[in-house]
């Protein structure tokens, strides 16, 4: 395949704001330039996180993955998330695709999208553990845990795009709009 337009993976450390500059990014782009933002399948909660995700159950997910539905998936955190085979539609019409991707899946990432754009979203310990913190979702293992993974996760990472996201939405925000806008 050899797409027209160009696929951006972005990824980052649960609490790095990922999802909420997606949010961001999309709004501000609404719709303005050929770029479309895929949503997820994923098995967990439907209402859980502040991500726009399509909610599968195991067996659903199962099933449209033998059937070939997904053009990425991988397992995470006792969850099932894909990425639906329409991407390389929205490709081939020479649309801009943004996902949200995994960290560990990268490198399968890589191989099926040579040309991919890889856009780390980040932030510092003291950002993400207060983050974490406010969110409520893990207690203070699980949060030591996830700072540990992200640390390790994060050195082989040296060859993407870096977004900081450790001040305002806009800022990193307005940083990501940059980065899909220049493709």
């Amino acid at each position: 395949m050899n797409p027209l337009g160009k696929l951006f993976y972005i990824i980052g450390a649960s609490g790095a704001g990922k999802d909420t500059l997606m949010t961001y990014a999309r709004t501000q782009l609404n719709g303005s330039k050929k770029v479309v933002f895929a949503h997820r399948y994923i098995t967990r909660d439907p209402f859980a996180g502040n991500e726009n995700h399509v909610h599968l159950t195991t067996e659903e997910f199962k099933a449209r993955r033998e059937a070939g539905f997904f053009a990425l998936h991988w397992e995470s955190h006792d969850n099932c998330y894909g990425i639906g085979i329409e991407i390389n539609n929205w490709l081939q019409l020479g649309y801009n695709v943004v996902v949200n991707g995994s960290r560990e899946y990268l490198p399968i990432a890589r191989e099926l999208y040579p040309e991919i754009i890889t856009v780390l979203i980040a932030a510092s310990e003291e950002v993400l553990i207060n983050r974490l913190n406010n969110r409520g979702r893990e207690n203070a293992a699980q949060i030591t845990e996830r700072i540990k993974r992200t640390q390790q996760i994060q050195t082989d990472l040296s060859d993407c795009i870096k977004i900081l996201n450790d001040y305002t939405v806009e800022v990193a925000g307005d940083e990501l709009v940059r980065v899909i806008s220049e493709g």
